[in-house]
């Protein structure tokens, strides 16, 4: 630290400082203005401005004096080490002007002791700000300086209390100190302690502050954030929005220290919560894609990305990160790059491999066709904007892979990957084509870990479809051959993800995938993780329900011509050979169907739904169903139809929604089981082997148990048709009408909004109830009929109304049943069917007769 000292001012002229004089030296004048000002005092003049210290921001904490060679300088203080920590001095001596010399030791304590006191509440205000500003600009010279100031207990209150002050100089000045004290690590909770959080979140709240209170402040902040224990403390306070809204601040120094606070903030995972609720994660990815009008610093950059990764480590958060258009890519460093090859003579083409129409203009050797693709687009050709945005990418990475430059964000070429972050975020259209490059590189653990990022990034349609047009369904599909144990599990775990686009499910079945699921499946010793997982992919590619609809709304099943031209165009051999009905044929090869049945016994419900989805499809491509009758299918669907949460009726209220989403997912393994069971009824060799009485009694149980209505549609159809083939007329029919039927109509009056549906339901009740089926009357009033037949009197058709007449009249002949007649409204509405004569009014009488009334 240097301080220079001028012959200006006479210290003992202004009675502020004649009070703090030291006895024992004689001060002959100094002068120091952190601010530039041309005075100590309101009213002086100093004539020539006196020389003052600024703080060099490249070697902070080091003083640098204005020239002042038109001026005498009578002394000076120099050395780093000039107060040491207890503001003994260690520098060199101090001259006064008529020749008498101090220690630095002296000068030190008193100096530091003379401003501290100066911040006094009952000294002028216009001295507190001076006293401030000159032990801020003290402060800068290091720690030393730090310890000398910190020794006197009060003067952290005294700053903070500056904090109030409606000057604006006073307030920089104050958080300026409060920013250089809490530098320190051991002094950083007695900052706190002080009170200055709460003083920094009342000084921030102001309506209007000038650039540098609001950075001292944040800075300030910034320090505290640094401890584990300051950080909830900060990120409870209100300041928090107010950070968030200081990332649109003009000034870019507000915005980085702003940047800052929340990069601190986001280690401590308890504060996560309440940053995404203040709405970080938008504001931090516009400047990361550079959609905010001022883009940033590099600075702001990085402190952005290196929040929104640490909140991306919760699952819930990465999502929300990745709908605002950025995609977490793993960084293998740039010497795994080098393993990329480019071909250079190759037509360019879209990622998905739909060919461009060639020029007569020759290729270039170094591939400028290929690179400059994405930058020549022409408009008149009718192209998606997915895929627009996918060549782009694709045309940004290629290039930075072809010039070395990939992930040298830093400038460090040599960096090795173990020092790189695992992570980084890239706006999507980049962050695709970077993960779909690094699936073609030689490294097994980068591709692996593109793959999950792959999975990861796949949370809706706009992504999948994305992943699609770049191209990443190719190598994927390639890659389930791979020797590398962890590269299969990965790949498996992102076609998972991208299977739930049906778009998507094409692509993967024309690249032919299904073989190599299938070939992975027949294995045993694979994980039951992984085998769950496939699973899920071939149930999604080879639904049932969407083969049916293919049939009527999308052409011919057997796109075999289609698979082979992709396989041309790709040079895949071993597509050539796979057609897309060849893989089909081979869901129901002996051995496949034994492996789902062997993993059907042991299964969840979810798992077991999706065994015996792919077997029915089986069903479904190929009506010859000997390959699966000749395997004990029998024992997978009684694995379907035994489920133990039906059996679990009566649970505790905390419960209820766990056994409500168990009621419904044994309801979808029921409904699947039913619906291959009606398929397998059409041969007579099943109908012949099995046990059909065992499966009326399971399929009985389940029509009476609490399973939601919708699933047991199915149930009663399997019912019927076994009864049919058995001749097994009653019960069944009645338990049929009693426990499907009926609820099944009640709901359609009650939920339906077309009056022709209610009407045909209200007709059909009427003629259930009409044959005298036993305990229909009493089954449709437990259900909840009474309301929605009353409400047909005044809203339905005439044939509704006397449908509705009719019911309501056998209702009314047992009395249980006249007080919810009553409750529902039935009276008004009878009286004015009877008074206005319409064609029922003579049902309406007596059914009005019946009621008491």
């Amino acid at each position: 630290m240097a301080l220079s000292v001028a012959s200006t001012v006479d210290l003992a002229e202004f009675p502020c400082f004649r009070r703090f004089l030291i006895s024992s030296t004689h001060i002959q004048s100094f002068a120091i203005d952190p601010r530039n000002k041309p005075s100590w005092r309101r009213g002086l003049s100093l004539g020539p401005s006196p020389p003052f210290f600024r703080l060099n921001h490249r070697r902070r904490g080091l003083f640098e004096p204005e020239s002042c060679s038109d001026r005498p300088v009578l002394a000076r203080v120099a050395g780093e080490d000039a107060l040491d920590a207890t503001g003994t001095g260690s520098g060199a001596s101090f001259q006064q002007a008529a020749g008498t010399s101090v220690s630095s030791s002296a000068f030190g304590d008193g100096y530091v002791a003379l401003f501290v006191r100066m911040l006094g509440l009952d000294n002028d205000p216009l001295d507190r700000e001076q006293a401030a500003q000159a032990l801020w600009k003290y402060s800068l010279g290091g720690k030393k300086c730090v310890d000398a100031i910190m020794q006197f207990h009060g003067c952290l209150n005294l700053t903070v209390n500056l904090l109030k002050s409606e000057s604006s100089a006073t307030c920089e000045a104050a958080a300026g100190l409060l920013r250089e004290l809490s530098s320190v690590n051991l002094y950083r909770e007695s900052v706190a302690e002080s009170g200055a959080l709460e003083e920094i979140a009342a000084l921030l709240s102001r309506p209007s502050l000038s650039a540098e209170i609001k950075e001292q402040s944040l800075c300030t902040l910034w320090n505290l954030s640094v401890d584990v224990k300051l950080r909830d403390k900060i990120a409870d306070f209100d300041i928090l929005r107010l950070i968030v809204s200081f990332l649109e601040d003009d000034d870019i120094k507000v915005r980085e220290s702003a940047g800052g606070v929340l990069a601190n903030l986001a280690l401590s995972c308890s504060n996560h919560k309440t940053m995404v609720e203040a709405g970080v994660i938008p504001k931090l990815a516009n400047l990361l894609k550079g959609d905010s009008d001022n883009k940033g610093s590099k600075v702001m950059r990085q402190e952005a990305r290196n929040t929104l990764l640490e909140l991306a480590k919760d699952e819930y958060w990465r999502l929300l990160i990745i709908e605002e258009g950025l995609v977490p890519v793993p960084l293998i460093g740039a010497a795994a790059y080098k393993s990329f090859r480019p071909p250079l003579y190759s037509w360019p083409s879209l990622p998905d491999g739909v060919e461009i129409e060639q020029t007569p203009k020759r290729p270039s050797r170094s591939g400028a066709p290929e690179v400059l693709l994405g930058l020549n687009i022409d408009k008149n050709i009718d192209i998606e904007e997915a895929k627009i945005k996918a060549i782009v990418g694709r045309t940004n990475q290629q290039f930075l892979a072809r010039v070395g430059a990939i992930e040298l964000e830093n400038g460090t070429k040599s960096e090795s990957p173990e020092k790189l972050q695992p992570l980084t975020l890239l706006p999507y259209v980049d962050g695709v084509a970077r993960l779909v490059l690094i699936l073609g590189l030689d490294d097994k653990v980068a591709v692996s870990r593109a793959a999950d990022s792959i999975a990861d990034a796949s949370i809706n349609e706009h992504m999948r479809v994305s992943f699609k047009e770049a191209g990443a369904v190719e190598p994927l599909v390639q890659l389930l051959v791979h020797d590398h144990e962890a590269v299969k599990s990965s790949v498996i775990r992102a076609l998972k993800k991208l299977s739930l686009s049906r778009t998507v499910c094409r692509k993967i079945e024309v690249e032919g995938a299904v073989p190599y699921l299938l070939n992975l499946l027949k294995q045993t010793v694979i994980p039951q993780s992984v085998t769950e997982q496939i699973l899920d992919i071939l149930a999604h590619l080879l639904d049932p329900s969407k083969e049916m609809k293919s049939k009527f709304y999308e052409g011919p099943v057997n796109r075999s011509s289609e698979t082979l031209n992709a396989a041309r165009h790709h040079g895949d051999v071993s597509l050539l050979s796979t057609s897309k009905g060849d893989s089909r044929d081979d869901v129901l090869n002996t051995t496949i169907i034994s492996r789902l049945v062997q993993i059907a016994k042991t299964a969840s419900p979810n798992l077991l739904r999706k065994v015996i989805s792919i077997i029915e499809f089986g069903t479904v491509t190929n009506p010859n169903m000997n390959s699966i009758i000749s395997v004990d299918i029998t024992s997978a669907l009684k694995a379907a139809f035994k489920q133990k949460v039906l059996e679990d009726n009566e649970k505790e209220a905390e419960e209820q929604g766990k056994h409500a989403l168990e009621l419904e997912e044994a309801g979808l393994t029921i409904s699947a089981a039913s619906r291959l069971l009606t398929k397998l009824l059409d041969s007579e060799s099943f109908r012949q082997e099995t046990d059909a009485a065992h499966f009326v009694n399971l399929l009985r149980k389940i029509l009476r148990s609490s399973l939601p209505l919708h699933h047991k549609e199915w149930v009663a159809a399997s019912l019927v048709k076994l009864s049919s083939a058995r001749d097994l007329e009653n019960p069944i029919h009645v338990e049929v009408t009693l426990y499907e039927t009926i609820p099944r109509l009640v709901e359609q009056m009650s939920v339906s909004v077309s009056p022709e549906v209610k009407e045909a339901a209200v007709v059909e009740l009427n003629r259930i109830v009409s044959e005298g089926v036993e305990d229909s009357a009493r089954v449709l009033a437990a259900r909840g009929g009474i309301e929605p037949l009353v409400k047909l009197l005044e809203d339905g058709n005439e044939r509704a109304v006397e449908a509705s007449l009719s019911v309501l009249y056998n209702l009314s002949m047992d009395c249980e049943n006249h007080a919810a007649i009553i409750g529902a409204g039935a009276v008004p509405r009878l009286r004015r069917i009877v008074l206005s004569e319409r064609p029922q009014w003579k049902r309406a009488l007596r059914l009005l007769r019946n009621l008491p009334i």
